[in-house]
């Protein structure tokens, strides 16, 4: 509860679709850049540090199920956010057609 807490006052300084991707996650896109070690949104920046890290904390070579299932929230969290980044562009692109 007390992280959910955390996620909605986060959220609330966020756009309202990044918000509420926030909500859904369960964790903020900050947080997710955090734990996947990325400034910017660079699909393959993440996706490298999401590989790397998804290996290293797998359970069978004496990694964390817990911190492996922390990397694969914050993949979900960064490409949710470069989905409605890539929906904003494609609707600023229309509404300048217009």
């Amino acid at each position: 509860a007390a992280s959910r807490a955390a996620a909605d006052a986060r959220g609330r300084s966020e756009r309202p679709q990044s918000a509420a991707a926030s909500r859904i996650i369960g964790i903020s896109l900050q947080e997710a850049q955090q734990i996947l070690n990325v400034s910017n949104l660079n699909p393959e920046e993440i996706q490298k540090n999401y590989e790397h890290l998804f290996k290293v904390n797998d359970k069978s070579v004496g990694g964390s199920f817990y911190l492996q299932s922390k990397v694969v929230r914050a993949k979900e969290r960064l490409d949710e956010e470069l989905r409605i980044q890539a929906k904003d562009e494609k609707e600023k692109g229309w509404k300048a057609e217009t």
